[in-house]
């Protein structure tokens, strides 16, 4: 702004202002203070309380959440120095126990090194896939190469499996 045309405004100002009486300023001078306190009010100090409002609110959730990720840190940090444990020992007796209460009959079971191979015929798909799943859970077993043949009856297959089992690094 001219510095001018700001002489200028204060002057009609001071005018304006000298050719009211005594309460007619009165009455401006408090019209004008409401106006500038409401205006303080709804900048400042309105969105701090209701900010205030919200936030207690929400910071018993978040001290919550809070202490549950520390609680889950704790326990993965406590995770992190257990290993796994060790694989349990692999033997023909154990495979024919495991594959026997599953209902499945091998052919054959032959155990050479790290290397499991299992011959079965008409035997259950779903008993090798859940007998699978359980050797891989408690014996670390792994399917190294699967031969399958799909026979007439449905669910039954001839198959030949070879294993082996994953060690731990420690």
């Amino acid at each position: 702004m001219n510095l001018g045309i700001l002489n200028g405004l204060l002057e009609s100002l001071a005018a304006f202002w000298m050719e009211r009486n005594a309460r007619e300023r009165k009455a401006i001078a408090l019209a004008a203070l409401v106006v500038v306190l409401a205006l303080v009010y709804s900048i400042f100090i309105g969105p701090a309380l209701s900010g205030r409002a919200q936030l207690e609110k929400t910071l018993p959730a978040l001290r919550q959440q809070a202490a549950e990720l520390q609680l889950l840190s704790k326990q993965a940090t406590a995770l992190v120095g257990k290993g796994a444990p060790p694989a349990v020992a692999v033997t023909k007796d154990s495979l024919e126990a495991a594959l026997k209460s599953k209902g499945l009959k091998p052919q054959s079971v032959v155990l050479t090194g790290e290397l499991v191979k299992v011959q079965l015929e008409s035997a259950s798909f779903a008993g090798i896939m859940t007998w699978l799943d359980e050797m891989q859970k408690n014996a670390r077993l792994s399917v190294v190469e699967a031969n399958i043949e799909v026979l007439a009856p449905v669910d039954m297959v001839n198959a030949t499996l070879t294993l082996r089992q994953q060690k731990t690094e420690e």
